[in-house]
């Protein structure tokens, strides 16, 4: 069964190109990916138990929610605290970094990605 991949970010573009690199592992069906460019809305369903995941990757700055807030929300929760998420950013501050690490987040990629570091993370998080 395909692990499921959610990526949030508020930026078409982003999520176009992480479709585009991942196409590979949704077409052979280890993964399926499902995009959100509201994190709020995202929480939302996800706490609700409409949505859930094998993997989050997300963005930081976005209008409706900060993604570590994101993070943080779903560390808190028992569902979610073991679950992996990686940060898919374009802040590359220590001081972020420490707070995603203290928050327990799984990874951190800075944006501009290649392809292959997206799908390489991808597979070596979820076993894959």
């Amino acid at each position: 069964m395909a692990k499921k991949v959610i990526l949030v970010d508020d930026s078409k573009t982003i999520l176009a190109t992480a479709q585009m690199a991942l196409e590979d592992l949704v077409g052979a069906g280890g993964v399926e990916l499902v995009t959100y460019q509201n994190p709020a809305e995202l929480l939302d369903l996800l706490l609700s138990g409409s949505e859930n995941f094998d993997m989050l990757i997300s963005d930081i700055n976005m209008p409706q929610m900060n993604g570590l807030d994101l993070a943080a929300s779903l560390k808190a929760d028992d569902k979610f605290k073991n679950k992996p998420i990686l940060i898919l950013t374009t802040e590359s501050s220590p001081a972020m970094k420490t707070r995603g690490k203290e928050i327990g987040v799984t990874g951190w990629m800075v944006k501009p990605f290649s392809d292959e570091k997206l799908i390489k993370a991808v597979k070596m998080v979820l076993g894959i």
